[in-house]
């Protein structure tokens, strides 16, 4: 299996204070459609990927694979305390920003009461029937908190456009079978999903999970829609947030990371 070159100590802590120093509360504000998605500014050993050098399509993807499939796992109760760090909303160190509401909440609110926020699976857990268990259950790059009640009003719905608004909603919208995230969390939405699709290729006793076009998946390991997660990636590039999120389980957690924070690009090569 391929090692992994992680950065110096000091080097991370150097590009995480710069990152944090220009972090902002996720708005509830399109990123302009004209915007495209570029490389992120590296903040890790860019040999990580010298795997995937030079490679496109299905040989790309295998190589990324290969590459963030070596990562240390969390139990499902370890999810808690690390969501309070990778989730911390920058503008106060005692809360964390809700992923779908935009909220800032309170860290100690962790639970399920009303009123509480709790471990939202981005890839809906029942897409593929891995539930909570060590592995995709517990993947920190697809887990953020989220409001017990707006949690249960998106269940296990594949993404797409349209609906209606909601309690809390931030401005994303639900109808009877999809979720539309609010516009300023709809990349990180997308790389979530695209992430899920290429760590997770049913070679280590879990499902083979892959995004197709249809908002009707149920039980099966396939998570929509592809096109207009693609769409989503383009209009909402990686935020500062969201690559210091990825630092922090990089650096903290599983020493894995989301290729498609660092490389947007690596989205149209696969898809």
């Amino acid at each position: 299996m391929l090692a992994i070159r992680r950065p110096h100590r000091k080097a991370v802590a150097l590009a995480t204070a710069a990152v944090l120093a220009g972090l902002a509360a996720p708005a509830a504000t399109a990123t302009p459609a004209a915007a495209t998605a570029t490389t992120t500014a590296a903040s890790y050993d860019p040999a990580y990927y010298d795997a995937a050098a030079g490679k496109t399509g299905t040989a790309l993807k295998s190589a990324l694979h290969t590459i963030i499939s070596d990562q240390t796992k969390l139990s499902y109760s370890a999810v808690w305390n690390a969501l309070k760090v990778t989730d911390q909303d920058p503008n106060n160190s005692n809360n964390v920003i809700l992923l779908y509401s935009g909220i800032s909440r309170s860290k100690s609110l962790n639970g399920g009461d009303v009123g509480d926020w709790n471990r939202e699976h981005v890839w809906a857990k029942s897409h593929g029937d891995f539930g909570t268990s060590t592995g995709p259950g517990t993947d920190l790059h697809h887990l953020r908190p989220e409001d017990v009640q707006v949690n249960s009003i998106r269940s296990n719905k594949d993404f797409d456009n349209g609906g209606s608004s909601f309690s809390n909603s931030g401005g994303s919208l639900t109808d009877s079978n999809s979720f539309e995230p609010r516009d300023a969390v709809k990349g990180d939405v997308a790389r979530m999903i695209l992430y899920m699709a290429v760590r997770y290729e049913g070679t280590d006793g879990w499902p083979d999970l892959e995004p197709n076009d249809s908002v009707t998946n149920g039980t099966n390991p396939y998570h929509g829609r592809l096109s207009v997660l693609k769409q989503w990636h383009q209009e909402d590039p990686p935020s500062a947030f969201e690559q210091h999120r990825n630092d922090v389980i990089y650096d903290s957690y599983q020493h894995n990371r989301n290729p498609f924070i660092d490389h947007p690009e690596w989205v149209e090569s696969i898809w």
